[in-house]
């Protein structure tokens, strides 16, 4: 399973991910980046007035493999 995290940092600078479940693997740096700006000028979250999606740090794929040991 592969998902897209997106690393902000709050208005106090506390880091939060943002998870997209099923990204298009074909994004293009560019094109994260400036939704992840559309993100953070939207205030979309907030947490006690502490704004959590407040400046685009990084954002990665990460790809999970699950194994099965053994099933019944």
């Amino acid at each position: 399973m592969k998902v897209l995290k997106l690393v902000f940092t709050s208005d106090s600078s506390k880091k939060h991910t943002l998870t997209c479940a099923t990204p298009d693997p074909l994004l293009t740096a560019e094109k994260v980046k400036e939704e992840m700006e559309i993100i953070a000028q939207a205030h979309l979250c907030l947490d006690n007035g502490e704004q959590l999606y407040f400046k685009p740090q990084s954002a990665k794929y990460v790809e999970t493999v699950e194994t099965t040991v053994f099933t019944a």
